[in-house]
């Protein structure tokens, strides 16, 4: 019975950790490597905040997680330079900016996450 309860209890801890391990976010540089594998898909990212511009509710701010940095647009406000944040949201390879487009020129084919929300930690 002893080991029919270890087994169990080894089970559930392994279950946990497969679930925690399953939300965690990806690395900007995991996702840059090879940008077409999370095109459209929902992804978290963690990082400090390095650049950041708004017009309005919206705006587009640099995310650097120590791999790499990232465009992130939001139409929902954005953290100022120096936060840390995680953002959850898609990542695309082309978005209409509107006039946030005139704050700052991104590299041409660059990568953007256009963001669902943020916390700031």
């Amino acid at each position: 019975m002893a080991l029919t309860l270890r087994t169990s209890l080894g089970c559930l801890l392994a279950a946990a950790v497969l679930a925690t391990a399953a939300c965690g976010g990806k690395s900007i540089r995991t996702i840059s490597a090879d940008p077409s594998r999370y095109r459209n898909q929902d992804v978290k990212i963690s990082g400090d905040v390095v650049d950041s511009y708004s017009i309005g509710s919206r705006g587009i701010y640099h995310v650097d997680d120590g791999t790499g940095r990232l465009w992130v647009f939001s139409e929902q406000g954005v953290p100022r330079r120096g936060a840390r944040v995680t953002v959850w949201g898609t990542i695309r390879e082309t978005v209409n900016l509107g006039a946030v487009g005139n704050l700052v020129k991104l590299p041409t084919g660059a990568i953007i996450m256009v963001e669902r929300r943020h916390r700031a930690d």
